[in-house]
């Protein structure tokens, strides 16, 4: 029995489930950080209110308090328990390491959050070519390296559709702009239903260098768009099948699509700007006419004065009053959700000749959407760009007047779980002639179950992002890599979930949780991920998982170099979340170089319910590679020791070549202080039949140490070749 097999047969009731598809980073300086976050817990609601600044001449004010800050939340004044100040011209003035460093602590509502979303249904194919080209440039050179960007489309045929989750990675974002979502040229056979990822790091690497320019030419051609140019015109087709193309029924569909958006959004910590890319709906279905001499109107005018209004087509006049109700309600929910529309005319882009010909339903058949646009914008405190060309240069002053958030948060700890709107005001003490922008409310919670898939998706994309600790679930990841060949190192992720907090409010006998595993390079780029749903019947095995817990084993492959990797896990009934990324350095194993893995525990057989990745590499024989003597174990991710109990470990070492070893064990303190106590002992130099790998086995018994969180470091070294390494791993004693 190989050792795949040997570890699959511990996981008697386990049954893995294939995730179904959805319908769909810096701290700069802080004058008074926030010490303490709640994240609704004990019934604690903390309220992030971020907060925009600019003077009279649009330019961001710096130099507030809290003291200068007034937050009433239904009326009420509330006492702001926390102040953060966000200057991202600090971020931009560092180094690129510091920059992303910085990204690294920024939590969500402290982001600037940017949705790039193409209307499909009311623009022409080239406008759209030739925005996307637009938007690229934008995000390549323009994004400051904390802001997260997405990129979705819109239409009537399919509704909206999410193509890049928010995210730093630049690369994977200027990919989803080459394609707009196009599935056929989408090739990547993993599908990621966070949207991380839509094609394989190698293939959508973009070079800042090289000014943006990838390898797919053909999809930014301006004149036709290649593949992507006949997907757009496909749309094209199917929208002008309907005679009544800029009818009001179509416009109203048109805006509860757009509506779903701002409904997803909601969730979202943090203001939305929401930059539309649209040639708009013909403006006189919900504006009506422009007031002009024409001969019709001098008819209407006198009927209307001789008392004959049903002579005249008052829609066509004042405009659709149930389309301006729907619009209304569209805009509302924008506002609610903290969302601004930044809506960008590409009606101007249009090419002439047989390429304007190809248009998805704009609104040049007979109108203007210029003036649908500016309503839109301007109701929600967005403007109107009107030339996509030069987008980057007329966006500046919006990331300009945005680089400056001051952060107020205030706690509420009598809101019902029922999901209601509650309305907020915000006054400052400000310069003359300085102006405020806040969001306008918030929702209270609502229960886990009753978010739509794609706000479940989005939930679990941010706290990815984010990459910030949360322990709504006891979550631990022990990761680290072993030699392969080629110039890939296998890199296994053992993610444990304490059974207790797991099962906190689940209900039902039918146990969900979801599994996400993604790893960021040194530029923020993702560069492998696994994303997993399992399983498990609680009718007999509640007290059992109750008392034990959860382990899954996956892995990565990845070349040499610096990682994060973003662990996330959640029950997907009641939503209870652990968040846990750990830093991963995967050398080149050069055989001049020892190198010293982590030690690991071996766990006691029966203590963990395990269950292993279900993917292709099963099927291409990937030795599993904890094993000793032949035997596979199980390595704890963060070892529970009973006093004065010995444990048993393994050392895995590469290149300390021949003769003896000396191995010395050490405890210290999380502040990295020694501490008395503990016995360490080398217990034997396996034979492995593999040059220059060795694995160690020893045992620690943690004699003298009181219960709570220690760190042991093990030293190896060649007294005869001089090779030696050192290695750590956390522990606790209960």
């Amino acid at each position: 029995m190989s050792a795949l097999a040997s570890l699959r047969t511990i996981t008697p009731f386990v049954v893995a489930l294939t995730l179904a598809q959805a319908a769909a980073s810096g701290q700069s300086k802080a004058q008074e950080p926030i010490k303490d976050r709640f994240e609704d817990v004990s019934g604690v609601v903390s309220v992030e209110v971020p907060v925009n600044v600019v003077g009279r001449d649009g330019s961001p004010v710096r130099g507030l308090t809290r003291k200068d800050f007034e937050v009433l939340d239904g009326g009420k004044k509330q006492e702001i328990s926390g102040f953060e100040v966000i200057d991202l011209s600090l971020v931009a003035s560092a180094t690129d390491t510091a920059a992303r460093a910085r990204a690294e602590q920024l939590n969500a509502p402290s982001r600037r959050h940017f949705l790039l979303l193409f209307d499909l249904s009311f623009s022409s194919v080239p406008a759209l070519l030739k925005a996307r080209l637009a938007a690229r440039e934008f995000v390549l050179h323009s994004l400051a390296p904390t802001d997260l960007a997405a990129v979705a489309t819109l239409s009537l045929e399919h509704g909206p559709r999410l193509v890049v989750t928010f995210t730093t990675d630049r690369a994977q974002l200027a990919r989803g702009l080459d394609t707009l979502g196009s599935r056929t040229q989408l090739a990547n056979e993993r599908y990621d239903p966070l949207r991380f990822v839509i094609e394989a790091p190698e293939a959508s690497s973009v070079s800042a260098g090289s000014g943006g320019q990838g390898r797919t030419p053909d999809l930014r051609d301006d004149r036709t768009g290649g593949a992507l140019g006949d997907y757009l015109a496909s749309l094209s087709v199917m929208g002008q099948k309907d005679e009544r193309l800029f009818n009001a029924g179509r416009v109203v569909s048109f805006s509860r699509a757009l509506a779903s958006v701002a409904k997803t959004l909601k969730g979202l910590k943090g203001r939305k700007q929401v930059i539309f890319f649209s040639e708009g709906f013909d403006s006189r279905l919900m504006l009506g006419r422009e007031a002009s001499r024409t001969e019709e109107q001098r008819e209407e005018a006198d009927d209307l004065a001789s008392g004959r209004q049903w002579m005249t087509d008052l829609d066509n006049r004042y405009g659709n009053t149930e389309l301006q109700n729907e619009i209304n309600r569209t805009l509302d929910e924008f506002r609610r959700s903290d969302c601004v529309i930044q809506a960008v005319d590409i009606g101007g882009l249009r090419a002439t000749g047989a390429g304007a010909a190809a248009g998805a339903g704009n609104a040049g058949a007979g109108g203007t959407g210029k003036e649908a646009l500016f309503f839109m914008a301007n109701e929600t405190g967005g403007e109107l760009y009107e030339d996509a060309n030069n987008l980057s240069q007329q966006l500046e002053k919006l990331l300009d007047r945005t680089s400056v958030t001051y952060l107020l948060v205030f706690e509420r700890s009598d809101l019902k779980e029922d999901g209601a709107y509650h309305r907020l005001k915000v006054r400052a003490d400000l310069p003359p002639g300085a102006r405020l922008s806040h969001r306008a409310g918030y929702f209270a919670p609502r229960p886990f179950r009753d978010l739509d898939p794609l706000e479940k998706n989005l939930l679990a994309a941010e706290g990815i992002a984010a990459a910030a600790p949360r322990r709504d679930l006891d979550l631990h990841v022990l990761t680290t890599s072993f030699r392969a060949s080629g110039d890939r190192s296998y890199v296994p992720v053992i993610v444990e979930i304490g059974g207790a907090r797991l099962l906190e409010g689940q209900s039902g006998d039918n146990l969900g949780l979801e599994i996400y595993t993604y790893v960021t390079d040194e530029k923020g780029q993702m560069r492998d991920f696994f994303t997993q749903q399992v399983g498990f019947s609680l009718a007999k095995g509640r007290e059992a998982i109750r008392k034990t817990g959860i382990k899954y084993y996956g892995h990565l492959e990845l070349p040499p170099g610096s990682y994060r990797v973003r662990v996330l896990a959640r029950n997907s009934e009641t939503g209870r979340t652990g968040v846990e990324s750990a830093a991963l350095e995967i050398p080149t194993y050069s055989k001049s170089r020892p190198e010293l893995l982590p030690p690991f525990f071996i766990e006691a057989p029966g203590t963990w319910f395990l269950i292993r990745e279900r993917s292709q590499e099963q099927e291409r024989s990937v030795v599993y590679p904890f094993t000793v003597k032949g035997e596979p174990y199980v390595p704890a991710a963060r070892p529970q020791l009973a006093p004065e109990q010995s444990s048993k470990l393994c050392l895995v070492a590469y290149n300390l070549g021949t003769g003896d070893l000396a191995v010395r064990g050490q405890v210290v303190d999380p502040q990295g202080n020694l501490v008395d106590g503990g016995v360490f002992e080398l217990v034997e130099r396996t034979a492995t039949g593999i040059t220059g790998l060795d694995k160690l086995i020893a045992t620690f018994r943690p004699h003298g140490l009181k219960a709570g969180g220690y760190v042991l470091k093990v030293a190896v070294s060649n007294p005869a070749t001089g090779a030696a390494e050192t290695t750590s791993l956390p522990f606790v004693v209960n």
